[in-house]
């Protein structure tokens, strides 16, 4: 995801040198951070979005079926709602910022929920919500730095070390000539089995969403030399600020005696809040993420 010049390295004559070189200019952290703010869309244009849908399909090897539908359903400050339909088999995962639950179908149309456990609980708090975590890193709790520069997939790219207040320490590269996310490594601590595990990310072909720059495609796998193919989301559909039920980050064995309405994915209407269809991206951008990287 990030590649970063570290500034210890840096000498007096080393801006000369590098754009002589054609290489990236030297760059601060926050100058970085305000110029990916600014290409995402600007921070007052995020800070405006409380809630997002994304609808669209996984593309994974892992899964007997090549392609799923999901919904996932975004608001702040970290409430999720992922739900993935199989040949009619539905799963959700939810997560209210505290408590998380798992569900799959079961008798009679009731769901059968599991309570997340003590490391998924971790993990889903250490993500970085609906704008990522550079908007605003510094509320978060979240301290970037500049580490250095790297090579990632024939594209330069600045690397920020992200400690977050949890004490996680992850990395994210930015792309040097569009200033996008291009891929984010966290390695979440107390990872089951006792041995932290990366847990690699990359977004591709970004495109415009009611004034918002966000992937359509984004790969998730093992690091590098894992071996396994990525699972693939392809990101069809964006709901900006669409109101939802009070029910949807609830415990789906809680809503109505343990069957929850909400359980089946639906693809949201414009009656409950604005569908973007993607706009043209920029030149810059749609090259900072062209599939599959």
């Amino acid at each position: 995801m990030m590649r970063w010049i570290a500034v210890a390295a840096l000498a007096a004559g080393f801006a000369a040198s590098a754009l002589a070189a054609g290489q990236p200019p030297e760059l601060s952290t926050d100058e970085i951070v305000e110029k990916n703010a600014a290409v995402r869309g600007g921070l007052d244009a995020w800070r405006q979005v409380r809630t997002l849908i994304w609808v669209g399909h996984i593309e994974s090897a892992h899964s007997p079926m090549p392609s799923m539908q999901f919904v996932l359903q975004q608001e702040r400050p970290n409430k999720t709602r992922f739900e993935i339909n199989a040949m009619g088999a539905k799963t959700v995962r939810i997560f209210d910022g505290t408590h998380g639950w798992s569900a799959n179908a079961g008798h009679e149309g009731r769901p059968q929920v599991r309570p997340y456990t003590i490391e998924e609980i971790r993990y889903a708090q250490g993500a970085q919500g609906i704008d990522g975590p550079l908007i605003d890193h510094t509320a978060k709790g979240i301290v970037v730095k500049l580490e250095g520069l790297d090579e990632i997939d024939g594209r330069k790219a600045y690397r920020l070390e992200l400690r977050l207040a949890s004490g996680e320490t992850d990395r994210l590269w930015i792309d040097t000539t569009s200033f996008l996310d291009i891929r984010y490594d966290r390695t979440p601590a107390g990872a089951a089995g006792g041995a932290n595990r990366v847990v690699s990310t990359r977004y591709r072909d970004y495109k415009t969403f009611d004034g918002l720059q966000i992937p359509s495609v984004i790969e998730t796998g093992a690091g590098a030399g894992s071996g396994s193919a990525p699972d693939r989301m392809v990101i069809e559909r964006v709901v900006v600020n669409p109101p939802l039920d009070k029910r949807t980050f609830a415990d789906p064995a809680a809503s109505r005696g343990g069957h929850d309405s909400q359980y089946s994915p639906r693809p949201p209407s414009t009656a409950r809040g604005r569908v973007a269809p993607p706009d043209s991206a920029p030149a810059a951008d749609a090259d900072a993420g062209s599939a599959p990287r």
